[in-house]
This record gives C-alpha cells, sequence and structure tokens, in this order.
C-alpha cells in the first residue's frame, strides 16, 4: 500500500470512525481501524461487532493493500499533524506516515485478523432527508434506556403505522416518538440507540437524504461517503401506544422558556429527593407552578402563567421534565395529565409530529 492524502480529510475520517475501536475488548484487533484501498479511494473502517462505522476518502493511490492500525494513536497523531499531504505506506506490518517534517511508523496488526460484518442480502432500501431524520434523533434517541437488563428498551424503534414513519424510545419512565412522515415501505426494526448515536455524529449538517437497507438482522445507514452497519436487536417492543392517553382532565399551554425556568429552578432544589418536584396546574389563577421542597436545604415554588384548562396536581422527575422541555422546539408547550399516577404528555403548541410522554412519581 503507498498513497497520498491530506491531513483534513484523514483526520476528519478517522474522528467519524474511531469512536467505534473498543481497547478494551479482548480482541486487540478490535482497537484498531482498518485501512484500505477500494476503488482508487482509502476506505477506513472500525467495528465493536455490534456497530461498524466506514469512511470513504479521496487519495492519490500508487498501490494498493490493507492494514490495521492502533485507532487512538492513529487518530491523536495525525489529529497533531499541520495541514498538508500526507504519504501513508506499508512495509509488511510497519505503516509508514510521511509529511514535510515527520516521519513516523506505526506498527499494525493484519488485515486479515480484521473481522468484517456480514453483507446485508435481500434487503429493502428506503431514503429519508437527513434533516429529518437527525430532528428526530435528537428528539428521540436519548429516551431509550441504558439498563441493560431489558436489552429490548436499549434500542430506538423505527416502524410503520398506517403508512407514516415512527421513531420511539422509552426506558419505562418516558417515552418519545415523532412521526417522520409518509413511507411506502411497511418497517419494523429495533435499533441499539448507541447505533443512532454515532449516526446523529455522522449526520452533521449534511443536506443529503440517508439510503437505509435493512434486512432481518442488520441496518444500512449511508450517508454521503459514510456507512454505518449495524446488527438489530431482537425481542418485540412493548406496545407502547397503548400507553398514549387520547383525553385529558388537566391541560396547560404556556411559553416554553418560562417552564425551562420554573423547572431549572425547582430541580436545584429537589437532587436531594432524586428530582422530586410537583407540578400544579390552576384554573382560577391561569398558573402553573413548581414546588420542590430539599428537608436540609429549604424549598421553592416557581410560578409561571399559562393557558389552563382543569386543575390538579402531579409529581414528576425533574430532570426527565427538563430532557422533554428541551427536546420540544416550538416557543410555546402544552403540558396536560389526568390522575396523579397517569402518564403526562408534552407536545409542541399546534404540533402533532412529536409526543413525549413522562410517568409520574408516586407522591
Amino acid at each position: 500500500m503507498q498513497l497520498q492524502v491530506t491531513q483534513e480529510n484523514l483526520n476528519r475520517a478517522l474522528g467519524t470512525v474511531a469512536r467505534v475501536a473498543n481497547a478494551r475488548n479482548p480482541l486487540p484487533v478490535l482497537a484498531n481501524v482498518l485501512l484500505r484501498v477500494d476503488n482508487n479511494r482509502l476506505s477506513l473502517s472500525a467495528t465493536n461487532l455490534d456497530i461498524a462505522i466506514t469512511q470513504f476518502i479521496g487519495a492519490k493511490i500508487t498501490a494498493g493493500g490493507s492494514i490495521t492500525v492502533p485507532a487512538r494513536l492513529m487518530q491523536d497523531f495525525i489529529g497533531s499533524l499541520p495541514d498538508g499531504v500526507i504519504d501513508l505506506s506499508l512495509e509488511d506490518t510497519k505503516l509508514h506516515i510521511t509529511t514535510e517534517r515527520y516521519n513516523s511508523v506505526i506498527n499494525g496488526i493484519v488485515a486479515d485478523d480484521f473481522p468484517v460484518m456480514p453483507s446485508i442480502t435481500g434487503g429493502s432500501t428506503w431514503n429519508v432527508p437527513a434533516a429529518t431524520l437527525k430532528k428526530a434523533l435528537q428528539q428521540v434517541a436519548f429516551a431509550a434506556s441504558a439498563d441493560e437488563s431489558r436489552p429490548v428498551l436499549t434500542g430506538v424503534l423505527l416502524h410503520t403505522v398506517g403508512g407514516r414513519l415512527y421513531l420511539a424510545a422509552t426506558d419505562s419512565y418516558r417515552l418519545a416518538e415523532k412521526d417522520l412522515g409518509l413511507n411506502k415501505l411497511e418497517v419494523s426494526m429495533l435499533v441499539p440507540a448507541s447505533a443512532m448515536q454515532d449516526l446523529l455524529r455522522i449526520l452533521g449538517d449534511s443536506e443529503e437524504d440517508v439510503s437505509i437497507t435493512h434486512d432481518d438482522q442488520q441496518v444500512l445507514f449511508r450517508v454521503g461517503d459514510v456507512e454505518l452497519v449495524a446488527r438489530l436487536l431482537e425481542g418485540k417492543y412493548p406496545e407502547y401506544r397503548k400507553l398514549i392517553p387520547q383525553q385529558f382532565a388537566v391541560t396547560a399551554t404556556l411559553k416554553r422558556p418560562d417552564f425551562l425556568n420554573v423547572t431549572k429552578v425547582s430541580s436545584l432544589f429537589a437532587r436531594e429527593s432524586a428530582g422530586s418536584v410537583t407540578v400544579e396546574v390552576d384554573e382560577a389563577s391561569s398558573k402553573l407552578s413548581i414546588r420542590s421542597v430539599a428537608s436540609q436545604l429549604g424549598e421553592n415554588t416557581a410560578t409561571a402563567e399559562a393557558e389552563v384548562h382543569g386543575s390538579g396536581s402531579i409529581t414528576l422527575n425533574s430532570r426527565y421534565l427538563l430532557d422533554a422541555l428541551q427536546a420540544l422546539t416550538t416557543d410555546s408547550v402544552v403540558f396536560s395529565f389526568n390522575g396523579k399516577l397517569e402518564p403526562t404528555l408534552l407536545k409542541d403548541a399546534g404540533g402533532t409530529d412529536y409526543t413525549h410522554i413522562v410517568m409520574p412519581l408516586k407522591s
């Protein structure tokens, strides 16, 4: 292998793929990134056996070949080099990296030892605008669980209902669902939330369509010159739509910045009680108030003006409430609930494409 590539392109590609490499895995090659000449381009790949990311970059190729080198060292080293052209050449398993002022050798492992994700055969392919998918992931992916004891909840569900495509995630304490619009194909797949977070980083400010190819076991997201392959999670996802109430006894519509501010202030006093705050909606005074108590520090009540129908109170986790409010995008939000032990719903005022449910705490 012998080629020339720009520092900027190589550094950007390493930043995209290297985060997947896992230095703590018992397989040493999984801490490496694979460099391979592919159709007159240089491809960089990394995998942890569940997720694999590949990026293709332009290069001036003199001779083909492939090698794997330590991802962390390669990324840090290339990131430290000045802008300009980098020469890469391979002798046995030693990668020589040469610039105008630097001459380095990195010891690698033969590419034959690098695991390759099985190719997707006979799958379906369809497209989603990058901006649409990015916004949906920002609003949904964080609601997935980090608890590996319930693997199915660590995924993000991408599925169609009535000809429309939805993205959904829940950790059983909260639920987020986003409507991505019409989709002709029938889709139902559970993608690891970690893969969706990697995809979110890859999307960046891309304005292209994201090509999605999948079979029963894997999904491939292709964004420009970057490909992400992830193994799908197995198991039956909860029928979460049954949790979403259709009617509410209490509804408050208020400015999102006001709701955010009173929640943030109240959360300061709720640290002692695991984030517990009580939200009270009063129709007579047209106000929403949040009360929090810290036995050692004091207590706080913060109030915001609201357009109110019905009166009542409910106890929620302030962190979940803050996450929900930060995921909403319009200036005004609607906050609705029924009894003290029933789900609360938050959505953008006038919006129908994003739903966020927060389960109450026992007060």
